[in-house]
């Protein structure tokens, strides 16, 4: 099974559309992906609960349905036990880049998968160091498509 790191801008276009690709991918996709995404994904998300109920016009109920939807297929791993070592390795990584993004390259780093974001600054400065373990919606959505298509699950 392929391992896919959600990256939180994943997180956060699904919460707005659910029925988009990436709503899809998370909700259907756990018979071919192992989704995962370091504890951090958890506050980023509720730090912008209000910003996301007023884009989505959702009750606080209705978020938390939607959470518990959308985050029910991610394995969410604390960040805190990565060894120090590959932890300094994603901070070197990011450091130039975002460094708040450095518990997703870690985790990523960690599990050996590829990290799903949609972040286009952190995709570039990734490349641009010879990060390559990466994946991008539309990737994912094609392989998702040929996998539907064939009927493999697992």
């Amino acid at each position: 099974m392929t391992k896919i790191i959600i990256d939180t801008n994943i997180v956060f276009s699904a919460f707005l559309n659910i029925d988009s690709r990436i709503g899809q991918l998370l909700i259907n996709g756990q018979f071919y992906y192992a989704f995962y995404a370091p504890s951090y994904i958890r506050n980023e998300i509720f730090k912008h609960k209000e910003k996301i109920i007023s884009y989505t016009r959702l009750t606080d109920n209705e978020f938390l349905e939607l959470y518990e939807l959308v985050m029910r297929n991610i394995s969410v791993l604390n960040h805190s036990l990565i060894p120090v070592k590959v932890y300094r390795k994603a901070e070197m990584l990011c450091k130039s880049i975002d460094i708040n993004d450095t518990a997703f390259v870690a985790v990523n780093e960690l599990i050996k998968g590829k990290l799903w974001t949609g972040d286009i600054k952190l995709i570039k400065g990734l490349i641009e160091k010879g990060y390559t373990n990466l994946i991008r919606t539309e990737e994912l959505y094609q392989d998702f498509i040929i996998r539907e298509r064939a009927g493999k699950k697992y």
